[in-house]
């Protein structure tokens, strides 16, 4: 075995007995998390960011963040977004930020006039910190990773060791849930989402994340797999990530998920010679027989329940009548508020204390697109705008960056279902604004 091969197979190792330590040994989580903060500034400051550490280290706090939501280990709830600030700021510290990123400048200013607004509409016993600060933080912690991103020049490898730093602490996760919920069967019993298998946590964001590790940990198998030790590895753990999405009756991300892995296999199949598309035929056949695999060990773990989930049925085979969950309703409410209220919208944070004057039950939105609509009107919109077409624009610049789309797609779709509870969908969204070369570049490229 190679040394790279064991290099990389003892941080599987070691994520999966973390997982393991973190479950047996519940205080574990917070020493991984404050690790995680403090290091990781050790890091960056003693490499001087001069291989974009800061984005390795920013990736390592995205992965970690649903491992320590779920255990407590994390300083504070929405601490991973200020962490990938933090960590990013460092970055351009060293090595300063895309002078032409006014797009992502613009997407900030936007944003004043409805924090501004929260302040004097808020009800008077909301905590008006939290109330804007849990809205907020996902699309400031966009805005502020795509400066450091923006047109960036790095290599195909580094983005691969990118990915890998987000997918270890899934591995970690994914160990996490076996050992919370060793016997599936014992706890499924009907087609809605499950706390049980999703560590007692929801169930929404625990698959958003299992979701992008089964894509990142398929991708490898594609492109860093060179021997059929690393594919068969690479595989095993895509496998088991999978299952682990699928138990958890959530569909949103495992089908976000699924959508990557297409984006990719079509991008590298239509930009291969003949040689290649050979090759890559092999790839679609194993990948289509793990898929199969995962979906068939589901269904016979499940008793045919995750088969009546994606079929929008209830355990006695009916249907229900909303395929959203009720979310459908929110994402209406916050659409009529909106057109109520379309030059500066409601304000930040408003829309949940609407929602329960008008409907008595106090619900957060599940939808970033309709959430920016109703809090921050017109220019909500100007914003989801100039987030949506800035990434096409770079992708004419730039047609051979595999990842641009499918890094696009987990974002719209992830903020659709997820609003942007996690720091993933913003982190992943400015990572489809780097320049990515097939080949090693010596320097970065800001322009």
């Amino acid at each position: 075995m190679k040394k790279d091969d064991k290099t990389y197979l003892f941080l599987i190792l070691l994520h999966a007995v973390l997982g393991m330590l973190v479950f047996i040994v519940p205080f574990v989580a917070k020493l991984y998390g404050y690790a995680v903060f403090f290091l990781g500034i050790y890091y960056i400051v003693k490499k001087q960011n001069a291989n974009n550490e800061c984005l390795q280290v920013a990736a390592y706090v995205v992965g970690s963040e649903i491992i320590l939501r779920m255990t407590g280990g994390n300083i504070s709830y929405e601490f991973s977004k200020y962490e990938v600030i933090i960590f990013l700021f460092l970055g351009m510290y060293f090595k300063g930020f895309s002078r032409s990123a006014f797009p992502y400048w613009f997407f900030l200013f936007l944003l004043i006039p409805g924090i501004i607004m929260s302040t004097f509409v808020l009800n008077f016993n909301t905590n008006i910190k939290n109330a804007i600060g849990f809205n907020i933080s996902g699309p400031i912690c966009l805005a502020f990773a795509s400066l450091y991103t923006y047109r960036r020049r790095i290599s195909l490898a580094q983005m691969n060791s990118i990915l890998l730093c987000v997918g270890l602490p899934i591995v970690s996760c994914t160990v996490y849930l076996i050992f919370y919920t060793p016997n599936v069967r014992d706890v499924i019993t009907g087609t809605q989402s499950s706390f049980e298998t999703s560590g007692g946590f929801g169930p929404n964001q625990v698959a958003t994340f299992l979701g992008l590790g089964m894509f990142i940990f398929f991708s490898r198998i594609i492109l860093e797999s060179k021997n059929t030790f690393l594919v068969v590895l690479n595989l095993i753990i895509a496998l088991n990530i999978g299952y682990r999405g699928m138990v958890t009756f959530s569909r949103g991300g495992m089908i976000t998920g699924f959508f990557m892995i297409v984006m990719l296999l079509l991008f590298l199949y239509f930009k291969s010679n003949s040689t290649g598309k050979v090759k890559l035929s092999y790839i679609f056949i194993i990948i289509a027989f793990a898929m199969m695999a995962i979906w068939s060990y589901s269904s016979y773990q499940t008793g045919g329940l995750i088969d009546k989930r994606y079929a929008n049925q209830d355990a006695a085979g009916r249907a229900k009548q909303s395929q959203f969950t009720g979310r459908e309703d929110v994402a209406q409410n916050e659409i009529n508020m909106f057109f109520k209220n379309p030059i500066l919208g409601v304000g930040v944070g408003k829309g949940v204390e609407i929602r329960e004057q008008e409907i008595g039950i106090k619900v957060v939105s599940h939808d970033e697109i309709t959430r920016m609509l109703a809090e921050h009107g017109s220019l909500g919109l100007i914003g989801l705008l100039i987030l949506i077409i800035t990434p096409f624009v770079l992708f004419v610049e730039n047609k051979f960056n595999m990842y641009l789309i499918c890094f696009v797609v987990f974002w719209f779709l992830t903020i659709n279902h997820a609003a942007m509870r996690t720091a993933a969908p913003a982190f992943i969204y400015s990572l489809a604004l780097l320049n990515v070369q097939l080949r090693p570049s010596s320097r970065d490229e800001i322009q």
